[in-house]
């Protein structure tokens, strides 16, 4: 079964005691800065008390001539956004180490923590989600490093946004002092003393001398497996993104796979369903996404238990190839639709091959959702989704194709209903002989060596994996 955000706490250190500690500990002191949602991180260090020995502004800068004064205009233009609360880290720990670097105490340690919050609005309509971070000295005198991390906010009302931030951003004013030598933990730790399901941290990154060994990628996924979100995107030049970001006002196309490796045929059923999703209204390349997605699960929901080395060796070939790609913990299709969804209205394609569309329609993948396959349906095809079958040949060399599959008896009506609604279309094959690869068999053979494998992928594939020893490829 899909599995819910867990805020599972790695403490027994309430906000309170969090904050009190740093209090308590002289050689911590700096700023908070906090634009959208009150001043609540700053509060909780207040109502903790000894806050004098740690605090040496809180400042909250909503007139955006007055921000656009202090922190400058950038390029994006907007208030919540990754640039804008780099520039408030940068500004803020320059005033303290230029105003108080001297005066304090050589152990010292400063920071800048910045907050630029949408917390939810009185009209209500509003994308609900904040952008976090915090400059830190892990040693007295050190060059600072960063933590930023993305948060998308789940409470229904303003006013518990607005205390969930407080007690996420003592948490991570914390996490960076404390358990700075894990950024597992740090991640971990980023919900302790919030309910399910309150926040969710779609993307995090650690820079700066003390970070300079943390994969940006592969720790990003451990915010899925410490179940902070469901899923983490990177744009084709490798980078984490914020899904938003990608995916607003744009259509989708998304092909799944466990392209361990990509092969010519998961390229070929993404272009030929490419070419075929650009014939739907409005959809071009220029206003369209296509991504590959990697689910972490089997189809019953089990953790495949994939190694982050080998995960990121999968994105990394897919970004080399121009793809986007997004990592999720989704078993089902429709879970995956409603993830979209969240931030596009436009049309959403679906890539699937023949084995796919069998396990869709297998009555025993619905156990858990109470209306069984109906209700699966009724969630993945409500508005413009539409499933783009590319074709096999079997074994036994019979060719099957969207019009000729063939299903169990009671669902043949339910697929043609599907069929001659438009939800459900085929897509060609360029090459035949693509049938015949498949990443399982590929996987199996390069770690035998170099052999013929190595013509089943796209150009520059096996080179990369020969050259980096990806997929336990052994010479």
């Amino acid at each position: 079964m899909d599995k819910k955000i867990s805020n599972r706490s790695t403490s027994d250190r309430s906000t309170v005691d969090k904050a009190l500690r740093i209090n308590l500990d002289e050689k911590k002191y700096g700023t908070i800065v906090e634009i959208g949602a009150g001043q609540e991180v700053a509060r909780q260090f207040f109502k903790a008390g000894a806050a004098a020995g740690t605090i040496a502004k809180t400042m909250s800068a909503y007139d955006m001539i007055f921000s656009d004064a202090i922190y400058g205009v950038q390029e994006d233009g907007r208030y919540v956004s990754r640039a804008r609360v780099q520039a408030m880290l940068e500004k803020e720990f320059e005033l303290v180490i230029n105003r108080v670097g001297k005066s304090r105490s050589r152990a010292s340690r400063f920071f800048a923590y910045g907050a630029t919050v949408a917390a939810k609005s009185f009209k209500g309509d509003n994308e609900c989600h904040a952008w976090c971070g915090i400059r830190v000295q892990m040693y007295p005198a050190a060059e600072p490093s960063d933590i930023i991390v993305h948060v998308r906010m789940r409470d229904k009302d303003a006013e518990r946004q607005q205390q969930a931030m407080g007690i996420f951003g003592v948490n991570l004013i914390y996490a960076a002092y404390y358990y700075f030598e894990n950024a597992k933990t740090i991640i971990e730790s980023l919900t302790d003393n919030l309910e399910q399901d309150r926040i969710e941290v779609d993307s995090i990154e650690f820079y700066g001398p003390y970070f300079e060994e943390v994969d940006n990628r592969a720790i990003n996924l451990h915010l899925i497996r410490s179940w902070k979100t469901r899923a983490i995107m990177f744009k084709p030049d490798g980078s984490v993104v914020i899904p938003a970001e990608m995916l607003y006002k744009k259509n989708v196309l998304t092909i799944r796979g466990t392209f361990r490796p990509v092969t010519r045929l998961n390229v070929d059923m993404m272009e030929q369903g490419l070419k075929f999703f650009c014939k739907l209204d409005g959809v071009s390349e220029k206003n369209s996404v296509a991504l590959a997605e990697i689910s972490l699960n089997d189809i019953h929901g089990n953790d495949l238990m994939v190694s982050e080395e080998d995960l990121i060796a999968s994105v990394g070939l897919l970004n080399s190839l121009g793809y986007s790609v997004l990592i999720t913990d989704y078993t089902r299709y429709f879970s995956m639709r409603a993830y979209f969804r969240q931030f596009t209205k436009l049309q959403i394609g679906i890539v699937v091959g023949i084995v796919n569309i069998r396990q869709i329609f297998d009555e025993s993948s619905y156990r858990g959702v109470e209306g069984g396959i109906l209700e699966g349906f009724g969630k993945l095809f409500p508005d413009n989704t539409r499933l783009l079958v590319y074709p096999e040949i079997d074994q036994s060399g019979e060719y099957t194709d969207y019009e000729n599959i063939k299903l169990v008896e009671n669902l043949q009506y339910l697929y043609r209903h599907l069929l001659e609604n438009n939800f459900i279309f085929g897509i060609e094959s360029s090459d035949h002989e693509l049938f015949n690869i498949f990443s399982r068999n590929v996987l199996k053979q390069l770690q035998n060596g170099r052999g013929k494998w190595e013509e089943c992928l796209p150009e520059g594939v096996a080179e990369e994996i020969i050259k980096n020893r990806l997929f336990g490829f052994r010479p």
